[in-house]
């Protein structure tokens, strides 16, 4: 809110690549928490988010 009212850039820092993985976890996180109820492969995929997330962090 400061950044916009200030009229200021926003950095996170992030690269593209994790930019698009915190995008992925945000859409998939609101799918997961619009149903009211979570099952398994739910829980896959955001496992497999963070995997990913893991992986692009040591192998650059």
């Amino acid at each position: 809110m400061l950044s916009i009212g200030l009229d200021l850039p926003l950095r996170l820092g992030l690269s593209p690549k994790d930019l698009v993985l915190l995008a992925l976890t945000f859409a998939v996180g609101s799918i997961t928490l619009a149903a009211g109820r979570t099952n398994v492969l739910q829980g896959a995929v955001h496992l497999l988010i963070f995997a990913a997330f893991l992986f692009f962090a040591i192998v650059p």
